[in-house]
């Protein structure tokens, strides 16, 4: 089956991003949508995609539950290879599982010279309510670029669980004051709002992909 596709931002952009969604929330949730908004704004194109399961939601099928994320690994691979030639750098990422997904394929695809680094928007680095249960196994010797863009309160991994991991050298975490897994702070408390943090995202994310490659 043909990977459906979102686009957003411009088709001769520098870069293209391709995301994939959470483990619960579908392509065009409010979350996804805010930050594809941004890194459009920013001058990226976006290419959002939905999972088999997510996209049954939307059919008479009804609601499945989100599989384990490694048997979705081939359809990733397949919104890459359907997705083709982009004008500028691929770039692979996703939301929080959609993230991981793509952490998971990344390196075969940079070392087969297909994609240029990963970006994750708050990375699940453990399942809510259980820290001791780590996703990060793989991220140790990640060699792929990696950019991280985590909420200090995420509850999947705040700033002080993920500074004890040992990631690997290739990943930048980009930590957003207060933020939750969405990246939205509590701007009573953190003096940013939800649209401060995600245009500090898109313009660290641009920073970031110009040194792709240099």
């Amino acid at each position: 089956m043909t990977t459906e596709f979102l686009f957003d931002g411009s088709e001769d952009a520098r870069v293209t991003l391709l995301l994939a969604h959470g483990a619960g929330a579908p392509m065009d949730s409010a979350s996804m949508n805010a930050a594809t908004k941004a890194l459009a704004a920013q001058g990226f194109r976006v290419a959002r995609f939905e999972f088999a399961y997510m996209a049954s939601r939307r059919t008479s099928a009804g609601k499945k539950p989100p599989p384990k994320a490694e048997t979705v690994i081939p359809e990733y691979l397949a919104a890459v290879e359907d997705l083709g030639p982009t004008n500028g750098p691929l770039i692979i990422g996703g939301k929080s599982m959609g993230g991981r997904v793509a952490s998971m394929v990344a390196d075969a695809l940079f070392d087969a010279r297909r994609i240029s680094g990963l970006l994750c928007l708050g990375y699940p680095f453990h399942p809510l309510g259980r820290p001791q249960q780590l996703r990060t196994a793989h991220l140790i010797e990640l060699k792929t670029p990696t950019l991280i863009c985590q909420g200090t309160r995420d509850e999947m991994g705040d700033r002080y669980e993920v500074g004890e991991y040992g990631l690997s050298d290739s990943i930048e975490v980009f930590w957003l004051e207060d933020g939750d897994h969405d990246l939205k702070p509590r701007k009573a408390i953190s003096g940013f709002s939800t649209a401060d943090h995600l245009r500090a995202m898109a313009e660290k994310v641009d920073e970031w992909a110009s040194r792709l490659g240099s």
